[in-house]
């Protein structure tokens, strides 16, 4: 159980980027984080991972207080939106990069099962600049999970895709976090993505809680902001296929 209580942040000529945010995440929970740019979404999860100081209030990992801790004695791993694989080193040396300095944490049978449950075994003697985008993501995501994080952040993790295979990562993630009872936060601007893969959202706007409920909950009783920020991406997304497509209408 992850808890944060009361968290504030700003920076130098800013008012509260993150404002009083308090709410608590069950173990094994999928949450995302949704809202629109300069809601708070990335500062927050910086200060859930600990790359960010907290200005007030704290963050209770189980029963201890991790608010000051720094973030390799937190546990928490990320996936970036734009990977962070190292460019010089093949996938397959990638993936165990981490493993160099803590090498029991995962078993040589466990980095092959995640290999074949993320499709990877036939790309891993690849250079990362021989994969396409969908597939860079799984070598980011079978590098950080063969570490074992307590908690696994996701930033932006499918807003690179598209089609199919923004489905099939999507697929991969669910399949991966109920199957390792990872307790999972993702930070999204997309509204369908929030909503088809969490058990609850998390909607900011200006650094304050607008609603955290389920996706049922979101959909049957959105408050005034999530009507509003919910349209509006529907909005842009039909104007995007309207840009790529064009309009009949026109």
């Amino acid at each position: 159980m992850l808890r944060l209580q009361n968290l504030s942040k700003s920076f130098v000529g800013t008012q509260h980027v993150i404002n009083d945010i308090s709410l608590t995440i069950n173990e094994g929970e999928t949450i995302s984080i949704l809202g629109p740019s300069g809601s708070g979404k990335s500062t927050l999860l910086n200060l859930i991972l600990g790359t960010e100081e907290v200005d007030e209030g704290r963050i209770i990992d189980v029963d201890k207080d991790i608010t000051h801790i720094g973030m390799k004695e937190r546990g928490f791993n990320i996936v970036f939106q734009d990977y962070a694989l190292f460019p010089n080193l093949n996938v397959e040396k990638n993936i165990r990069y981490g493993l160099k300095n803590k090498k029991n944490i995962s078993t040589e049978e466990e980095v092959q099962d995640l290999i074949d449950l993320l499709d990877i075994r036939k790309h891993l003697k690849k250079s990362i600049s021989q994969l396409s985008g969908g597939q860079k993501q799984r070598v980011a995501l079978a590098r950080t999970l063969v570490m074992k994080p307590k908690v696994l952040l996701l930033d932006e993790p499918l807003s690179a895709l598209d089609g199919v295979i923004k489905e099939n990562i999507k697929a991969r993630i669910k399949e991966i976090v109920n199957q390792f009872r990872l307790t999972t936060i993702i930070v999204t601007h997309d509204p369908e993505e929030a909503l088809t893969m969490s058990d609850r959202v998390l909607i900011l706007d200006q650094g304050k809680i607008s609603q955290f409920a389920t996706p049922e909950e979101i959909i049957n009783k959105p408050s005034d902001f999530v009507k509003e920020f919910i349209l509006q991406q529907l909005t842009i997304k039909r104007n995007n296929i309207f840009q790529l497509f064009g309009d009949d209408n026109e």
